[in-house]
């Protein structure tokens, strides 16, 4: 019988690498103009739902109905950290990303 040396799990991941580039594949900056756009969309939502519920917030207000003047105070948070997020997204994947790559 004969005893053959099998891998270590440690050796085997070591030898995976990936170097993302946004080149690499074809068709790379039509999925770049399709990210840029959705993000552009987005904020532009996340501006006009934060018009309608500064709108909706200050009417009510004005006219003494709390329940629509808490909606539409939630409505205008909601949209402000929407814009937060959708601004912040490529900033936290880039994070997330180099932080993977220091792991060992």
């Amino acid at each position: 019988m004969q005893v053959v040396p099998i891998m270590g799990l440690s050796q085997l991941i070591t030898a995976v690498t990936a170097h993302p580039t946004v080149t690499a594949l074809p068709g790379s900056n039509v999925l770049q103009q399709l990210v840029n756009g959705a993000e552009a969309w987005a904020l532009a939502i996340a501006l006009l739902g934060a018009f309608v519920g500064a709108a909706l917030w200050a009417v009510a207000s004005h006219s003494h109905n709390h329940h629509y003047a808490a909606r539409g105070r939630m409505a205008a948070l909601v949209s402000a950290a929407a814009a937060l997020v959708v601004g912040s997204a490529p900033g936290i994947v880039n994070f997330f990303q180099h932080l993977g790559t220091t792991a060992k």
